[in-house]
């Protein structure tokens, strides 16, 4: 057993001896893993191989999302019509679902209207998806009172659901867009339960459209707090908050 124990630190060592030679690490790694093969593996481990593995990572994931990127420019019907070809071959909910998000990603909020509608029958009639993609595609085609309509019904249905934040923001941008003298109120609730920037964001904007100056007050400080914050996000919520400090710097371009 000790001599099946040190032939497995010396595998491990050769294997990122290879790596050190095919990625053009300084030589002196090899000394150490040949000379210290279970602390130079472990040590070799840490600070050169796994660092690399999460870039390379990063980079397979940025090139894939550049390249979807590049084919919504070219050719931003393609997902429209893969997702036609997949609800032919199999009109599932899912599949339907899948190209009512399309179609409202692509800016065609009536057409993704009639899939979500489609969806939101029999068994799925309170589905939370369904509910919120409708409420989202009727508040693109400007129609906010069908959109509260189809909101509430989720709400009726699942009355926790009121306190999740996409829900809460939903809710507060219809009041909004319907000119409801609750909308305030509204997205006070949504920043409680907000899980990004993107409360922060559209209640900002929303406050900067009153005619006060403590409400254009408020927007800034919500504004500027997205700024601040940012500068601490880790990547992934870089990313993910990205629109919306996109936009906090644009808002605060224009002041």
């Amino acid at each position: 057993m000790p001599f099946l124990g040190a032939g497995l630190h010396v595998i491990v060592a050769l294997f990122f001896a290879v790596h050190v030679v095919r990625s053009n690490q300084n030589m002196y790694w090899l000394f150490i893993l040949f000379i210290f093969p279970l602390l130079g593996s472990a040590v070799y481990f840490f600070a050169i191989y796994l660092p690399q593995l999460r870039t390379s990572r990063h980079v397979h994931a940025a090139g894939r999302a550049a390249s979807h990127a590049m084919t919504r420019l070219i050719d931003p019907q393609r997902a429209v019509r893969e997702a036609c070809e997949a609800l032919d071959l199999a009109p599932t909910v899912q599949n339907r679902l899948h190209l009512a998000e399309v179609l409202l990603e692509t800016g065609d909020a009536r057409q993704a209207c009639e899939h979500f509608e489609k969806a939101a029958t029999g068994p799925f009639a309170g589905d939370a998806a369904v509910l919120m993609g409708l409420a989202r595609a009727r508040l693109a085609a400007g129609e906010a009172a069908q959109a509260g309509a189809a909101l509430q019904t989720l709400f009726d249905a699942q009355p926790a659901v009121r306190k999740q934040a996409a829900p809460a923001l939903l809710y507060a941008q219809i009041l909004a867009a319907a000119g409801a003298p609750h909308a305030r109120e509204a997205f006070e609730q949504a920043l409680t339960c907000a899980d990004d920037a993107a409360a922060r964001c559209l209640y900002g904007e929303w406050l900067q459209t009153q005619n006060n100056d403590a409400d254009r007050q408020r927007a800034q400080t919500l504004l500027d707090d997205i700024l601040h914050d940012a500068q601490h996000w880790p990547r992934h919520a870089r990313d993910h908050n990205r629109q919306w400090l996109q936009r906090a710097q644009a808002a605060g371009a224009a002041r």
